[in-house]
């Protein structure tokens, strides 16, 4: 098996941040430090990071937290701000978000310790859906809704087609919500097409991702994902349950 998978395996960090970690020389195999991801590793090799050996292979969990705002989503934070990893008690495994939801955002986000699953739930090849709800600034009439389906300039780049809807426009206030279907996930990239249009989000929460929704979930709670769950999500990124 190749280290970066084995280390994603084993449930350390995602198999993306698996190979940043190789290749900065934080892994070694049998004593010997490797900074090739595609090295492969034996049954029998011993394989330590940061200097802690991987005991091995913990069994896959999967959770669906309702993220608030104020908390970042990161396992780790070096200013000691608030993590998600601190919403979730009782879950013995070192998992880790997929993805991330910036600190001011609020809504649906996965965790888990299964790497392959999570790289695959964020490598563009798969597309896999995320629908977002922004409240933005002024009133988007249907040129620019029509403008940021089918795509804008962003951070020098064009966004791919996306769908978006107007929920609901409060004339009184000048504010609109709008609902965002994405299948792509540049950073902040909700909140950029926004701006680009003249209408900045003042408030964001993402309702589904990879069609998982956190109905009756209140904020703050998480609950593990059912078996029916876990396997539509390995068809959806062509994974063998």
């Amino acid at each position: 098996m190749r280290l970066a998978k084995f280390m994603a395996r084993a449930g350390i960090v995602s198999r993306r941040r698996a190979e940043l970690m190789i290749r900065e020389g934080r892994v070694r195999i049998n004593g010997y430090p490797v900074d090739l991801p595609q090295t492969d590793v034996c049954e029998n090799d011993s394989v330590t990071v940061d200097g802690k050996m991987i005991e091995g292979i913990e069994s896959k969990q999967y959770v669906l937290l309702n993220k608030p705002v104020g908390y970042i989503s990161t396992a780790y934070d070096t200013h000691n701000r608030p993590t998600v990893i601190s919403l979730i008690s009782g879950v013995e495994a070192r998992i880790y978000p997929v993805g991330r939801l910036d600190a001011d955002t609020s809504g649906v986000l996965m965790l888990t310790n299964d790497g392959e699953l999570a790289y695959r739930l964020t490598h563009p090849r798969y597309r896999v859906k995320k629908v977002y709800h922004a409240w933005v600034n002024g009133l988007p009439n249907d040129r620019i809704l029509n403008q940021m389906s089918c795509g804008i300039i962003i951070d020098a780049g064009k966004t791919a087609p996306a769908s978006v809807r107007l929920l609901e426009a409060l004339v009184v206030n000048n504010t609109a919500l709008l609902e965002i279907t994405l299948a792509e996930g540049k950073k902040r990239q909700v909140k950029k097409m926004c701006a680009a249009v003249g209408h900045p989000v003042r408030k964001l929460e993402r309702k589904s991702f990879a069609g998982l929704i956190a109905t009756d979930l209140p904020e703050g709670l998480y609950r593990h994902l059912k078996q029916h769950e876990i396997d539509a999500l390995y068809r959806m990124v062509e994974l063998k349950v």
